[in-house]
């Protein structure tokens, strides 16, 4: 697996990963419209790289298969990696691919960004996700109960982090 800068090409892969809204609102808490159109999801990369200097990337097979995706930025004045809309193709989860993504990602924010730590946001719920963060190395350092409503739902907001 490789990780690579995100091209305007690879949104169709992309697109076809999250199938309904309820998935869709564990991924992006609903701050892009569903179902992900490429207009919304264009001007989500623009404003999270104005607001704080994200940049996307896919995850590839060796081959060049899009697999996997997420947003990587460092905040400067606490030298800390985060990473935001991490998904996986979603007929390939719980192979391993999404921990193997992760892995390639943490190594980015270490070796090439120079980062101390690298965090993220999962909602409790989001179980899968929450299990591979943990398999990477990642700990539970807040939990926000009651953070966000889907329909009838209420979800909490764990963040998590890994350091050197």
């Amino acid at each position: 697996m490789r990780i690579r800068p995100y091209l305007n090409k690879d949104f169709d892969m992309i697109s076809q990963w999250i199938t309904d809204e309820r998935t869709h609102a564990l991924w992006c808490a609903n701050l892009v419209a569903y179902p992900l159109e490429k207009k919304g999801f264009d001007d989500l990369l623009q404003q999270v790289e104005e607001r704080f200097g994200d940049s996307p990337f896919v995850a590839t097979t060796d081959d060049g298969k899009v697999v996997g995706f997420f947003c990587f930025s460092v905040d400067l004045n606490t030298n800390e990696g985060m990473l935001k809309f991490v998904v996986i193709d979603n007929s390939i989860r719980n192979k391993g691919y999404g921990c193997e993504m992760l892995k390639l990602a943490v190594k980015y924010a270490f070796d090439i960004a120079k980062a101390d730590a690298v965090h993220l946001n999962v909602f409790s719920e989001n179980l899968g996700a929450k299990k591979c963060y943990q398999k990477v190395g990642f700990k539970e350092r807040t939990l926000t109960e009651n953070a966000f409503s889907f329909k009838d739902e209420l979800w909490g907001r764990c963040n998590m982090i890994i350091t050197r």
